[in-house]
């Protein structure tokens, strides 16, 4: 009797199993694209010391253009900005210039202060690497000596409407 009941149970789930598979089957895959707006710089510049002046002239600014920068946006109208963390000494400009990637437009040497300048407009669905960076540091003799210090330059991607 048992194995009837069990023989019976085996025809039935291969009888009736059958009636519940198909021989195609449809997933729904939801996707999408988010807004990507990314950048990052290739090292760091060195040191900008003003340490020489032209005699009769003010001192020569030191410079530096051993960096550069990459970016990726799959956005329209999109710019840099850039801005220093806390304020120039007296006497004193920190300035920077950065390469426009294909179809953007670079603002040439901007001096960098507290509050976020436009670098580069007219940026558009793009991702491009190797895009230099020039800095330069200057001094009036106004300035006296002035020990080492450092500021944070940060380069943001920002709505370029």
């Amino acid at each position: 009797m048992k194995r009837f009941f069990i023989l019976s149970a085996v025809l039935i789930v291969i009888a009736f199993g059958g009636v519940y598979a198909a021989d195609n089957i449809g997933q729904t895959v939801t996707y999408q694209v988010s807004s990507i707006d990314e950048i990052s710089v290739n090292g760091n510049p060195g040191a900008l010391v003003v340490n020489t002046a032209v005699p009769g002239s003010q001192p020569t600014a030191a410079t530096d253009a051993s960096t550069s920068y990459s970016i990726t946006t799959n956005n329209s109208s999109r710019k840099i900005t850039g801005n220093i963390d806390s304020a120039m000494p007296d006497e004193t400009a920190l300035k920077v210039s950065l390469a426009a990637p294909t179809g953007g437009s670079s603002a040439g040497q901007v001096t960098l202060s507290t509050t976020a300048q436009d670098m580069v407009t007219g940026i558009s669905t793009l991702a491009e690497s190797g895009q230099s960076i020039s800095y330069e540091f200057s001094a009036t003799l106004a300035a006296g000596i002035i020990s080492s210090s450092q500021r944070t330059v940060t380069l943001t991607i920002a709505d370029g409407s």
